[in-house]
């Protein structure tokens, strides 16, 4: 791989560490701002069946409009800031999030919540202590796709400045040289692989039923 250049590498390594944490830090931030809208937004949808169609068909608008399309919407109220970067970011996880955190919920088995019920748990323990942990594959899922997209999401906002490894592909692509390219993409790629082995690790350790039945 002669067209790598490790001499770059080795004379850049806090460069390449600060870009993969502002990755990260983005990708975190927008999947968290996400879940904190989409939560609420999913029990209500349950609790409310009638606020379903509306609210899904609205995420999935949102998820619609052209990345780059929507940062440039967002600038002239944010400016070229972190916060025009996660409030695109957090918007197109929303439909993802929406979507497997109801279903999760709607695929607890009846008997599940009748029995908690008839033990005297009130709606929110039923729902935090029985139906959600019963409902966290599907909503690990929702996140895991979140992730995977966000990531892959954070690169475009280089263009207004932010963008975490983004930057490097910046860099590479406008001084035509590829060792920023690579590792750019190299890391956004073991990120990518790194976050969803994590979360996938997090629900079999919170899920030991499932490994039991399986």
């Amino acid at each position: 791989m002669s067209f790598i250049r490790w001499s770059w590498i080795a004379d850049n390594p806090d460069l390449i560490l600060e870009k993969l944490l502002q990755h990260v830090e983005l990708t975190g931030f927008a999947l968290l701002f996400g879940f904190m809208i989409a939560f609420p937004l999913a029990l209500a949808a349950i609790r409310w069946p009638r606020l379903y169609a509306p609210s899904l068909a609205t995420t999935g608008v949102l998820f619609t409009v052209p990345s780059l399309a929507l940062f440039i919407l967002l600038i002239p109220f944010t400016g070229l800031s972190m916060a025009t970067s996660l409030i695109g970011l957090t918007i197109y996880t929303l439909l993802i999030l929406f979507r497997n955190i109801v279903a999760g919920l709607r695929g607890v088995p009846q008997e599940v919540s009748e029995a908690a019920r008839a033990m005297g748990y009130s709606r929110s323990w039923q729902l935090f202590s029985v139906e959600i942990p019963v409902a966290l594959p599907v909503i690990v899922a929702g996140i895991r796709i979140a992730a995977i997209t966000t990531i892959g999401l954070v690169t475009v906002t280089a263009l207004i400045g932010q963008g975490g490894l983004g930057q490097l592909f910046i860099t590479g692509f406008t001084l035509h040289f590829a060792t920023p390219l690579i590792v750019g993409f190299v890391l956004s790629v073991l990120l990518a692989v790194v976050v969803d082995l994590v979360l996938a690790g997090a629900v079999w350790l919170m899920t030991p039923w499932r490994r039991g039945r399986s």
